[in-house]
């Protein structure tokens, strides 16, 4: 992976922790940044093509929130 430079201005709090946990976790805070971008760029990233939802082999629907749940739960059962 090449890296490029840039400059970022953040909030001195946010510094300051990301400055604890690059010390907890023994990783340059820089690395820590990095990650953090990463995940920002991930979590907003637009996909062209619209994406499919798994379906059901005699029902050509979406999963739905209700399935959903319902395998949460059992995840969840001991």
């Amino acid at each position: 992976m090449s890296l490029k430079r840039t400059n970022v201005y953040a909030d001195t709090a946010d510094l300051t922790l990301i400055k604890e946990a690059a010390a907890k976790l023994g990783i340059p805070e820089a690395e820590l940044i990095r990650r953090g971008i990463h995940l920002a760029a991930l979590s907003t990233r637009v996909w062209r093509d619209e994406l499919e939802f798994p379906t059901f082999d005699d029902v050509d629907e979406p999963v739905t929130d209700e399935v959903t749940n319902a395998v949460v739960a059992g995840t969840q059962r001991t």
